[in-house]
């Protein structure tokens, strides 16, 4: 008997470890609160601003964020009330992420979206929060708030090119 009982624990494990990651096996509009809010690879550049060229539609990035996001960290300062605090932060859902296409290429909602795995630095996929900032992904020591700058139009920056 206890033979059987092993035999079963054994395979559910192997199953288990089998079993693909829930951003490989859910939709965007699938997910838990929490699963959503994990897919954040905490790179804070969803909150640096973008200027749009009129006539073009192209975009720049600049090393300007949201008064929010805070610098060294690259995480908002009051992410619960932020939409409170400034009116115009998007709030990312999965039909924001389905249309915005100023969200970075290595975003992980962006990237579940079309169905395309999570960079080796993501935490999910490393078990570290720290690999994003390692990776040279994030916005952490490159941007200053918006709060503080007269011209963001004079903060045109090309860190990804």
């Amino acid at each position: 008997m206890a033979a059987k009982s092993f035999v079963r624990r054994a395979r559910r494990a192997a199953a288990a470890q089998q079993e693909l990651p829930f951003w490989k096996r859910k939709t965007l509009a699938q997910m838990s609160k929490q699963e959503w809010e994990s897919l954040c690879d905490g790179c804070g550049m969803c909150c640096v601003n973008k200027l749009e060229y009129e006539g073009t539609g192209e975009l720049a990035q600049t090393d300007t964020c949201c008064k929010l996001l805070d610098p060294k960290t690259a995480r908002c300062r009051d992410y619960k009330n932020r939409k409170k605090i400034v009116p115009d932060c998007i709030q990312l859902t999965p039909s924001v992420v389905a249309k915005m296409d100023w969200l970075p290429k290595t975003c992980g909602y962006r990237l579940v979206h079309f169905k395309q795995d999570l960079y080796w630095w993501h935490p999910l996929v490393s078990g570290d929060p720290e690999t994003v900032h390692a990776a040279g992904i994030s916005a952490r020591g490159r941007v200053i708030p918006e709060d503080q700058v007269e011209d963001i139009t004079e903060r045109v920056v090309d860190w990804f090119a």
